[in-house]
Order: structure tokens, then C-alpha cells, then sequence
């Protein structure tokens, strides 16, 4: 949630058009005194809406953490020395907690990063249930309509369940599209490697092709490398 969204830079080129409207005011007080009132009218509209945008943000960032510690809670009794510890007494009320949580936020926040991260919540708590068809489409949703780093994410989710449901064609498909364009949430590297795993047991020598290079790579790439190699029959 700290990295820069393409959200983000909007607010920011919104903020230096804000910048040099002052910069006009400042050096052309002449005009601007036949049209202060304007001038100051649009300047006050524009600030307003900057730091509303990014209270609005703060909003939505501060449901979804409180969204996310529902989904990370335990479930039991708290203990006495923390009774503010977030618990549920049974899983079927966490799981309708988080079910409620997420999917308030992903209706309300629906073409926003914090809506696209609940959305891709709900997807993997659907897998985790068996509730496959409702997991595809969630993270369907996701990849097409999300910035293209959670996008890329729920991409690389979906050819993992097409892997393991035996749709190789469409898993291959969705890798290759991220290994042509990775992002910051799945690099080329992860992509690359998880593409030859798929590969590997119809097309060896392609996969290895991908593999091989990145066996000098930095360490953890190349030892999931090697890994993969290795189960190239």
C-alpha cells in the first residue's frame, strides 16, 4: 500500500497544476487583480479537492487495514492479558466477517486499488473454500479492471488454477503476457520461472531455454531456477 499507484500520480499532476496556477498569480499580480476573485475561488476548489482526494484515500487505506486484520485473525478465545485482540469465537463467523468486510469495500470502492485488493481477497478466501467458479471470477474481475500491478497478481493467481485444473493453454497464455510485461507485484524472473514449471513437462526444451538463464541470476531466483530445472524430466 505505500508504492505509488497509478492513483497516486494522478493526485500528484493534480497537485502541480495546482503549483503552477499560484506560480501565474505570483507573477502577474496585475491581471490577477481584476480577476482575484476568480482566481482565488478556483485556487480554493482546487486545493479543497486535492486534500479531500487524499483524505479520501487515507479512508479507504484505513477500511481495508481494518478489513485485513478480520482476515488475519485468529480463531478462539482472547486471551486475558489482550482482550482487544481481534478474534472469533468459530471459523463460520470469521469467515462471514471477512466475507462482509471485503465485500463492502469491494462494492464501495469499485475501480480504486483498495476495491481491487478486496476483491482479490475474496478470491483467494473463495479458493480457500473450494468455491472455485466464484474464485475465477473474482480474480477475473481483478485482471480486468484493476491497475495493472494488482491486476498482474490476480493474473498470476489465475494461471496457477488453470495450471492446477488442467488448463494449460490458458495458464501459458496469462504467463507469457506477464513475462512480456512484467510489473512490480510479479517480475519477469517469477513469471519466467513459473511459465517453465508449466512448460516443462510437454515442451523440456523450451523450458529449459527460459530457465537456463537465470541460473547466474541473483540467489533466490536462481536456486527457484535450479529447483525447476531439476523437475524437468
Amino acid at each position: 500500500m505505500d508504492k505509488i499507484t497509478r492513483h497516486d500520480l494522478k493526485t500528484d499532476k493534480f497537485a502541480q497544476e495546482v503549483g503552477h496556477t499560484v506560480e501565474f498569480l505570483s507573477l502577474h499580480r496585475g491581471q490577477a487583480a481584476r480577476y482575484g476573485a476568480i482566481a482565488a475561488v478556483v485556487l480554493a476548489v482546487a486545493i479543497g479537492g486535492y486534500f479531500y482526494m487524499k483524505y479520501q484515500k487515507g479512508v479507504r487505506q484505513r477500511e481495508l487495514r481494518a478489513a485485513s486484520e478480520i482476515y488475519e485473525a485468529s480463531v478462539g478465545t482472547a486471551p486475558a492479558d489482550n482482550p482487544y485482540l481481534t478474534m472469533f469465537p468459530t471459523q463460520a463467523e470469521k469467515d462471514r466477517a471477512v466475507d462482509k468486510a471485503m465485500g463492502d469495500l469491494a462494492a464501495r470502492y469499485a475501480g480504486k486499488d483498495e476495491g481491487a485488493i478486496a476483491r482479490y481477497y475474496l478470491a483467494i478466501i473463495a479458493a480457500d473454500q473450494g468455491r472455485m467458479l466464484e474464485s475465477e471470477k473474482a480474480f477475473q474481475e481483478v485482471a480486468d479492471t484493476g491497475d495493472v500491478n494488482y491486476a498482474s497478481l490476480a493474473k498470476f493467481a489465475l494461471a496457477q488454477m488453470y495450471q492446477a485444473q488442467g488448463k494449460t493453454a490458458q495458464a501459458e497464455q496469462l504467463l507469457r503476457g506477464l513475462v512480456e510485461k512484467p510489473t512490480v507485484m510479479v517480475s519477469k524472473e517469477q513469471a519466467t520461472i513459473a511459465l517453465g514449471r508449466l512448460l516443462g513437462p510437454t515442451k523440456p526444451a523450451e523450458a529449459r531455454k527460459l530457465l537456463e538463464p537465470l541460473r547466474s541470476e541473483r540467489s533466490a531466483v536462481s536456486r527457484a531456477a535450479l529447483t525447476a530445472l531439476s523437475e524437468i524430466k
